[in-house]
């Protein structure tokens, strides 16, 4: 059995408990204060009001319109609805995009073509196939016969053999 020192004068012990022995505090003047302040503090509420002298004034103010929100309302104002461009000129860019990732979720196409959702999906659904689960869940991928890059491995696979 040890003892040893603690921060903050606290004593710590060590071993094992052998014999059970009951303790009961010498009922004297000082424990009664010491338990009256205990009860005290444990009913006094944990959030109180306070009355203060002068308003505080460095609060921030709440504000209408935020500075991001202007520039981006500004640059959707710019930029003005997407209009649907030629058909052949957005296969284009989607082939090209296809040729860099096989996967894509609709709004990175939708940034990459510049064009209104439901006419990208329109598209799509002609050329690609939307992946609900596995691992490429909510993103498109090209059709078979419109994957080009899968017939080129395979021809440098069969050269390799």
């Amino acid at each position: 059995m040890g003892i040893e020192a603690l921060p903050a004068d606290k004593l710590a012990l060590e071993g094992m408990v052998v014999q059970r022995a009951e303790c009961r505090p010498a009922v004297s003047e000082s424990y009664m204060k010491l338990k009256k302040l205990q009860i005290e503090e444990s009913t006094k509420p944990l959030r109180f009001s306070q009355k203060l002298e002068k308003a505080i004034t460095t609060n921030y103010k709440p504000v209408s319109n935020h500075s991001h929100n202007v520039e981006y309302e500004k640059r959707k104002k710019e930029e003005g609805k997407r209009a649907r461009a030629d058909k052949q000129k957005v296969l284009e860019m989607l082939f090209s995009a296809f040729e860099k990732h096989q996967y894509y979720n609709i709004r990175d196409l939708v940034d990459i073509t510049k064009q209104p959702v439901i006419y990208l999906k329109e598209i799509l659904r002609e050329i690609g196939v939307y992946n609900s689960r596995g691992p490429h869940k909510s993103t498109w991928e090209l059709k078979p016969e419109y994957r080009h890059y899968e017939e080129g491995q395979e021809d440098e696979e069969g050269k390799m053999e």
